[in-house]
């Protein structure tokens, strides 16, 4: 199973935008990937919400997809926070994770995704090689789809690249 994570809690936010057209892209593929939007998460500790998460979104997955904007060079707290009060072991533990940065500047939330390349390393999770930055994700972005096509042609690319891995 795969899951996509749109890892903020910022209420219509580019980054679920993102993550919506990344589950396109996967469905075009013959793989229907969940979503799990980090929007409407407020657990700061393991209650029965956040179990119920747990079971239907991260412990069956054994693909990941986190889409990860750029917070104060790095990515949002609550998504640090979700992984930290989850099972390492049953969650994340030798699974599969690619990494996309969501941002409007410039780089794309690189030094969030180096930073979370090696939280997964610690968890010991597989990194999928080809992590994509996309940078001025405003302008890539209208009525809620990707419209420039070498960002799409991109995306497939590496989308068909992790599916293999």
């Amino acid at each position: 199973m795969y899951t996509i994570i749109s890892s903020t809690n910022r209420i219509g936010s580019n980054t679920l935008k993102v993550s919506k057209q990344y589950q396109a892209f996967f469905k075009e593929q013959g793989i229907d990937a969940k979503l799990l939007s980090l929007e409407d998460f407020n657990s700061f500790y393991r209650d029965e919400n956040f179990n119920q998460l747990e079971a239907e979104f991260l412990a069956p997955a054994s693909k990941f997809i986190f889409v990860m904007p750029e917070y104060n060079g790095s990515f949002p707290g609550v998504f640090k926070l979700m992984m930290d009060i989850s099972d390492l072991s049953t969650c994340w533990n030798f699974k599969k994770v690619m990494l996309v940065g969501v941002a409007n500047g410039r780089a794309g939330n690189l030094r969030g995704i180096d930073i979370m390349t090696n939280m997964c390393n610690y968890m010991k999770m597989h990194v999928f090689y080809n992590k994509l930055p996309i940078s001025a994700v405003s302008s890539e972005i209208e009525n809620d789809v990707f419209v420039k096509e070498q960002t799409i042609q991109t995306i497939q690319s590496q989308i068909e690249g992790f599916i293999k891995f």
